[in-house]
């Protein structure tokens, strides 16, 4: 219900109801000014004002849902987001303005049945009624590949930007052009996508992806030595972190419409940062940072006005929540209720109960309840298929939704894991483990050095603990596999359970590795495994967690721990020994 409490908590900026009508919601946004504005210079006839709206990370969810991001069954509890409801609201508030644009920021791909069933079809025939000005693919359009993502984008009716993207791919080629320039506004977007798909998605061998921070610049650079274009906006589905960065590490941009971090911004309670975030260039200007949360639960609004040398001194805006007392398009959402006929029936099937909720906010960066139970289920899977797997890892990441204590129905299981990957096993030392549980505590890999970007969620049969103070690549305090310690040096090899994806490289856990062969999908097992307990009953039980210790322990640091403390005890009798064989000569 975190959304929900969200929604009961918002700013003056940002809580005025979706119910009141636009203007009104418009009339509660206070100006503010930048600290390089003028009295003189806002009223000069120069500036140029525009209204930028923007929508990011809506992972297929074309319809409704409920704070857990399945299906809205309970409108009682809350019922946000939807497409219709987007197309409502735009409809309205776009005529208030003289001058808007409307930018989609990424990650129309994967997240709902939506998607599973229907691929991007219906989502192309969504989004194309909405009126958006430009599109970034995120990183979740390379999910099928690049030959499905150019046939994806020949369709949509708006250009489609990403300036760092190198392909041999012909046809996503045409599809894409690296910024575009709207001329009634003198204004130039330039959009980039983030450098880590090759880890976390599937593009073609052919397909590379540039350091966003340096394309920026040199794509901004270009289009003011080659245009009359004074006003740049950037679209970057990069994260608000590497947003951030970017703002204060380049020149030329002074608004950064970003994306893929999920990140809510505003004053309301949960937010990671002010609406707008502002940082300060390289040439000592401010930029301003916007972003709208995930799933199409915000639509995200900020008005700007650019002096003449292209830099904003007024802004206002909010993110505008869209709940169930937003109204909604009626055409659009009962065009949205059609399509759900042909799975709705399939996805209703009751697979199981569970007691409490299955939690899946924090599986990217801690232990959950969801992360727990399918690891579980996954390596329970596999024996039963064969004997000899020692434990499951799996990527937090490929966790995507939480399920509501209650029925689990089939629904809710491929929302929660969308992505179709297949379950498989790999074979590592001990001390390959250390390396790998290192780097997820690091958050760095520690064979390529390359960020890792979701902590790993474990089966029961796993513990481990690491202080996130300590440097990288001494985080690791101690790993233990059925209660074995495990060292940097420990040569026992064990069979771990995991998804193809992340056998593979994906999100940078394990070192890439091939050959290994693919089983059922991750919710074919998952749903095996719901349909033959019946009912779960699942709280953490501290198989990741945090210490303030500095230096592994003694059975961790190398050696065999059982051994070392045999040794010590030893070394400790002889040594009483010698000193009471003194004190009695």
């Amino acid at each position: 219900m975190r959304a929900f409490a969200l929604s009961l908590a918002l700013s003056v900026a940002a809580s005025a109801s979706a119910a009141l009508t636009p203007s009104v919601v418009e009339s509660r946004l206070d100006r503010l000014v930048s600290s390089r504005s003028l009295a003189k210079r806002a009223e000069s006839k120069d500036n140029y004002n525009i209204t930028i709206f923007h929508i990011n990370d809506v992972h297929a969810h074309l319809d409704e849902f409920a704070a857990s991001g399945t299906d809205c069954t309970n409108p009682a509890r809350g019922c946000y987001g939807g497409y219709a409801r987007t197309k409502d609201m735009i409809t309205k508030l776009r005529p208030e303005h003289n001058n808007t644009l409307f930018l989609d920021v990424g990650d129309e791909f994967q997240g709902t049945l939506f998607f599973t069933y229907y691929g991007g079809e219906k989502i192309g025939d969504t989004i194309n009624q909405l009126g958006f000005d430009a599109f970034v693919p995120g990183n979740h359009e390379w999910d099928r590949g690049d030959d499905y993502l150019a046939e994806f984008l020949a369709n949509l009716t708006f250009p489609t930007l990403c300036a760092n993207v190198v392909t041999n791919n012909t046809a996503l080629n045409k599809t894409l052009v690296p910024y575009h320039i709207f001329e009634e506004h003198n204004l130039a977007v330039v959009a980039v996508t983030t450098d880590t798909i090759p880890s976390i998605s599937n593009p073609g061998p052919g397909t590379s992806f540039l350091d966003p921070t340096e394309v920026v610049q040199a794509t901004v650079d270009k289009i003011y030595a080659t245009t009359n274009v004074t006003r740049v906006i950037a679209m970057t589905h990069i994260g608000y972190e590497v947003d951030k960065k970017m703002a204060q590490n380049t020149r030329g941009v002074h608004l950064i419409v970003g994306a893929h971090s999920h990140t809510l911004l505003g004053d309301m309670e949960g937010a990671e940062g002010k609406y707008p975030t502002i940082e300060t260039n390289l040439d000592g200007d401010e930029v301003f940072i916007v972003t709208s949360y995930r799933w199409g639960e915000y639509l995200g609004m900020i008005d700007v006005v650019f002096d003449s040398d292209g830099k904003i001194v007024e802004y206002s805006g909010a993110p505008i929540h869209l709940d169930n007392t937003t109204s909604q398009d009626t055409e659009l959402q009962a065009t949205i209720e059609e399509w759900r006929g042909p799975f709705e029936e399939y996805a209703s099937q009751v697979l199981a109960e569970t007691v409490g909720v299955l939690d899946h906010s924090k599986c990217k960066s801690e232990e959950c309840t969801l992360g727990d139970l399918a690891a579980d289920a996954t390596l329970a899977y596999r024996l039963n298929i064969s004997e000899g797997a020692s434990a499951c890892i799996l990527n937090g990441g490929g966790v995507r939704a939480t399920i509501d204590a209650g029925n689990i129905t089939v629904g809710q299981v491929l929302t929660s894991f969308p992505f179709g990957n297949a379950v498989t096993e790999v074979t590592f030392t001990g001390a390959d483990l250390w390396k790998i549980f290192e780097g997820v505590a690091s958050q760095v890999n520690q064979w390529n050095n390359e960020v890792v970007s979701s902590i790993a969620q474990v089966s029961k049969e796993i513990r481990y603990s690491y202080n996130p103070d300590n440097a990288v690549g001494s985080r690791l305090i101690s790993l233990s596999i059925k209660n074995q310690s495990i060292s940097s040096d420990t040569t026992d090899k064990f069979t771990i359970v995991t998804w193809d994806f992340v056998a593979s490289g994906g999100d940078n856990i394990f070192p890439e590795q091939s050959g290994f062969t693919t089983l059922a999908t991750q919710d074919e097992a998952f749903m095996q495994y719901l349909r033959s307990v019946k009912s779960v009953n699942v709280s953490l039980d501290g198989r990741v967690s945090t210490t303030d210790q500095t230096t592994p322990s003694l059975s961790s640091q190398g050696g065999d721990g059982d051994a070392a403390l045999s040794l010590a005890v030893s070394s400790f009798v002889a040594l009483t020994g010698i000193v009471l064989g003194f004190y009695m000569l």
